[in-house]
């Protein structure tokens, strides 16, 4: 099983009250940096590690501070926050400005990555029998790094056999790994 996380904008505040109090800029407004319904998407496999790369000057220091380590945490594996939210692998939190605060949704994504040798037409038609079997909602065949992503409902792996058999019923495919 790998895992991933994503971040989406879901609000941001403005508090003009405490800005014309406290700012030097009386008028800030809104934070700049993010808008609502940006999504962000963490991952570790292979060569990718975006938790460092998007963290270094991707994102707002503060907001960076507030949520990279419930990051690291999902891409460990790891419960968010549980008995907190009504899901232990999603997490609400907020970036430390107090007069503009920046709401962010926090969620570890599951996933297994197959990789099958075969061209990408095949690649599509794996795909397709894979998203039927129960508990998968996402398939993804990423074309550059020849293979599939198979992303799980959250607390339902689905088993490696089942996986090999929807491969089976396409067609006589070489398996090379399930991770």
């Amino acid at each position: 099983m790998q895992y991933k996380c994503k971040i989406t904008v879901i609000d941001k505040k403005v508090f003009p009250d405490l800005q014309e109090k406290y700012l030097y800029d009386k008028k800030s407004g809104a934070c700049p940096f993010y808008e609502i319904g940006a999504e962000y998407i963490f991952e570790r496999y292979g060569d990718e590690d975006t938790f460092w790369t998007q963290g270094k000057g991707a994102h707002c220091s503060e907001a960076w501070d507030c949520f990279s380590r419930y990051v690291y945490t999902a891409l460990q594996g790891g419960s968010i926050m549980r008995g907190w939210t009504n899901d232990e692998h999603m997490m609400i939190a907020c970036c430390n400005d107090g007069t503009r605060p920046v709401i962010f949704k926090i969620e570890r994504l599951d996933y297994k990555v197959l990789k099958v040798d075969t061209h990408d037409l095949a690649q599509n038609k794996i795909a397709d029998r894979i998203k039927n079997l129960d508990g998968v909602h996402k398939v993804e065949y990423r074309a550059e790094k020849r293979q599939i992503e198979i992303f799980m409902d959250r607390n339902h792996e689905v088993s490696d056999k089942k996986i090999i058999d929807a491969v089976n019923s396409a067609g006589d495919f070489k398996i090379f790994a399930i991770d």
